[in-house]
């Protein structure tokens, strides 16, 4: 049996340092956060990689710096607000003479209120270097957190999930002409990863020694002896962004950046809380304290943006991005002493995000924005799992600026998205199987403001 028991184990890091990540990250499809600029949120990001006046291009666009000409600060903070709930069955111990329905309730409300921050300053040079302009941005480009109620009906599938990314991007960008300029930037990135889940051991012990659960009134058996299982890792990687905007008239502007993909090692360990009717039956096996770790890449994404002015008031603006999901197909878990290797399949697929934007000048002081845009899901039927209870997402977006003075600007956006339902039937780990359906939404509220000096 001990073979059975390493799967298991493993399989448990597995949705710990790749299965979290996905549902709780609300402002995008994947794992993605778009969230930098709640100017360009404003517009349902649309016009990312050509933002006039705006000092989150660092990251976006970092040829678009050029479109400053004064050192700019910007500070931005959004919270995303995710709602969703599930409904389904499941069966304990499935296709065994154990199972039985799995007890519990649906969950609750996996999502809660999440600020993902952003800071950025714009330095443009001067005398023999009036043509450069360098930048640097703290931001979170991707992550997630969700928690379940920890008795639900999926627990052992997911209970908390939670990734967190903090990306330094430092760039710089060179003027070639009055029209066409280039960028690029270096990124480092820090990523950690935590999970919890339930695991069934009182049907394992049943699977392992079937005699201790023929006896009467046996405290073993499916659902009557949980454990739980927590998974942490962290890593630090290091990646790249290029761009160009060209500006053929005044009015049309046209810029492009490729955001190179982030390769993690992550370290850490898988501890196991066993309840103390299982603990002597369990304590010569792997379900104890261990370090173990698997590598997770972080998308690339190309984006590309037109914006153009039909007056000097009224402006729209477009995107395009392309994110290679395809990073994430399988992911390998191994034990350091390289005695236990598992492989977890996701079969992701590259997506597309679509925007569509504009904004009015209604006078010196103030700008009004909207926007809508379609972000398709990396996931599928086949592999999704609770932790991954993604779906294609149709986003509705309105904003404002008020410039206080020549210096001081303020920006605030609402977006609204509305999740398509997505459908999960799976089996755990610990043979329980959970069929049926999440529904869910998200409203995201960002402020911020920015200095001209």
């Amino acid at each position: 049996m001990q073979p059975s028991h390493r799967t298991i184990r493993l399989t448990a890091i597995a949705l710990g340092v790749a299965g979290v990540i996905s549902f709780g990250s609300a402002g995008a499809t994947g794992f993605q956060i778009r969230e930098n600029s709640v100017k360009n949120q404003g517009r349902a990001f649309a016009g990312s990689a050509v933002s006039e006046k705006d000092a989150s291009v660092v990251s976006n666009n970092p040829a678009a710096m050029v479109n400053l000409d004064s050192t700019t600060i910007r500070g931005d903070v959004t919270a995303i607000d995710l709602t969703a709930k599930f409904t389904g069955n499941g069966t304990a111990a499935a296709g065994t003479p154990l199972a039985r329905p799995m007890t519990g309730g649906n969950g609750g409300d996996p999502g809660d209120v999440t600020p993902v921050p952003a800071l950025s300053i714009v330095v443009p040079l001067s005398g023999s270097f009036e043509k450069l302009t360098l930048g640097a941005q703290l931001s979170a480009p991707f992550g997630l957190k969700t928690e379940y109620d920890p008795n639900w009906i999926g627990r052992y599938s997911a209970i908390e999930s939670e990734v967190k990314t903090i990306d330094l991007t430092l760039s710089a960008a060179v003027k070639l002409t009055d029209r066409f300029s280039v960028g690029a930037g270096f990124v480092y990135e820090r990523a950690e990863a935590t999970l919890t889940n339930a695991v069934d051991f009182g049907g394992l012990i049943c699977r392992m020694r079937p005699a201790a659960c023929a006896v009467p009134n046996t405290p073993y058996g499916p659902q009557r002896a949980d454990g739980l299982a927590k998974v942490k890792g962290d890593d630090t990687g290091i990646g790249w962004i290029l761009g160009f905007q060209w500006k053929p008239t005044d009015r049309l502007a046209i810029g492009y950046s490729h955001r190179s993909e982030i390769d993690h090692d992550l370290e850490g360990t898988v501890t196991f809380t066993k309840p103390a009717s299982v603990a002597p039956l369990l304590a010569n096996t792997v379900y104890n304290t261990a370090p173990g770790g698997a590598a997770l890449t972080t998308p690339s994404t190309d984006t590309l943006s037109v914006s153009y002015a039909f007056s000097d008031q009224f402006r729209m603006m477009f995107d395009a991005q392309k994110t290679d999901w395809h990073s994430l197909q399988t992911v390998e878990i191994k034990r350091f002493d390289g005695v236990d290797i598992s492989k977890e399949e996701f079969q992701w697929e590259d997506t597309m995000m679509y925007a569509l934007g504009a904004e009015y000048d209604l006078n010196d002081r103030f700008t009004l924005r909207g926007g809508i845009a379609k972000d398709e899901t990396p996931t599928n039927d086949t592999h999704r799992t609770p932790r991954l209870p993604d779906n294609d997402r149709t986003l509705y977006s309105v904003g404002l600026t008020w410039n206080a003075n020549e210096h001081l600007s303020v920006d605030a956006a609402f977006t609204r998205i509305q999740i398509d339902s997505p459908d999960v039937d799976i089996v755990s780990t610990s043979g329980s199987t959970l069929v049926g359906k999440f529904k869910g939404h998200a409203n995201l509220f960002g402020v911020s403001a920015q200095y001209k000096f």
